[in-house]
């Protein structure tokens, strides 16, 4: 007959076993879970509608470009919305955001939402979409491209400061702030603003249903209130997020779906998340450390101007 004490150690070892592998399926579980969903797999069979989100200055963002493409390559996502709050950034980069979200309104509902500035750039990837709903209190519009430069020689020679360049021809590196704007220069930097303008107007034009006069007299710069902009044929429909997802189910795409917004996963130290966090709360709202680093070609409407 078994020894009572030896039969209880036996029971107390089992028991251990069972917790300690219950305790192993469930680290599993949750790595594996983890996995799955940065990976993207657990929206690969269900049905949903992808949210993209446009916020701040736009530049050519070819990581989040990407992952646009990669989720709505994917069956599942039946339908795509656009949510903008930007005021412009640069030429290119709303042009491919326009590009790539006209690839994918090339075989999906494509529906853009406008919140509180959706200008210039803004305004060139939200008529890349097949629907566009606006708040009546939106500011969009602003159709049109400006190249900046600033002349300091004034200051340099007052400061004592002499600056030379050795170029190959007198248009290289022009507009330069390190030398007063010739006759010459300005024409060159127009002839490049005034091509990119014209590409924007075509863009508003054929996907707004317009003639390019009526274009042209839209895009003189100006920008307009969400109500404005529905009576001059900017956008479609004045609302949020419910008219959008009305209009989809329109389209066939069921209101209950949900909504899943379309990320780029970034690994960051422990370190580097701390001081990115704590740069971005430091600086708010504010859009000047975003503006300094534009250059070149920009569709901007300036936020500093927004109403308070």
């Amino acid at each position: 007959m078994d020894d009572p004490e030896l039969l209880a150690e036996r029971r107390r070892l089992k028991r251990s076993r069972g917790f300690w592998r219950a305790a192993c399926v469930l680290v599993i579980a949750g790595a594996l879970a983890l996995l799955v969903g940065r990976s993207g797999l657990a929206t690969k069979f269900t049905p949903y509608v992808a949210e993209l989100r446009l916020s701040g200055v736009i530049y050519d963002d070819t990581d989040l470009i990407e992952a646009l493409g990669d989720a709505m390559d994917a069956d599942a996502a039946k339908a795509l919305v656009l949510r903008i709050d930007s005021p412009g950034g640069t030429v290119v980069g709303g042009e491919s955001f326009y590009r790539a979200v006209r690839k994918v309104a090339e075989t999906k509902p494509v529906v853009a939402v406008m919140g509180e500035v959706a200008a210039s750039g803004g305004y060139m990837v939200a008529i890349a979409a097949d629907h566009i709903v606006a708040r009546e209190g939106t500011i969009t519009g602003s159709i049109g491209v400006i190249m900046q430069t600033t002349d300091v020689t004034g200051l340099l020679e007052k400061l004592g400061i002499g600056a030379e360049a050795i170029k190959s021809a007198p248009l290289k590196a022009v507009p330069s702030p390190f030398e007063p704007l010739t006759a010459a220069g300005r024409a060159a930097t127009k002839v490049l603003v005034d091509d990119m303008f014209d590409m924007f107007v075509g863009m508003v034009a054929e996907r707004r249903g317009m003639d390019r006069a009526q274009a042209l007299a839209l895009a003189d710069g100006r920008v307009f209130t969400g109500r404005q902009a529905k009576a001059n044929g900017l956008i479609d429909e004045l609302g949020g997020m419910d008219e959008a997802r009305e209009w989809l189910a329109a389209k066939g795409v069921g209101e209950g779906l949900p909504m899943r917004e379309i990320k780029v996963w970034q690994d960051e130290d422990l370190f580097g998340g701390l001081v990115h966090a704590a740069v971005r709360a430091a600086l708010g709202k504010s859009y000047l450390p975003e503006r300094l680093r534009l250059d070149g070609l920009v569709a901007v409407w300036h936020p500093d101007l927004r109403f308070r």
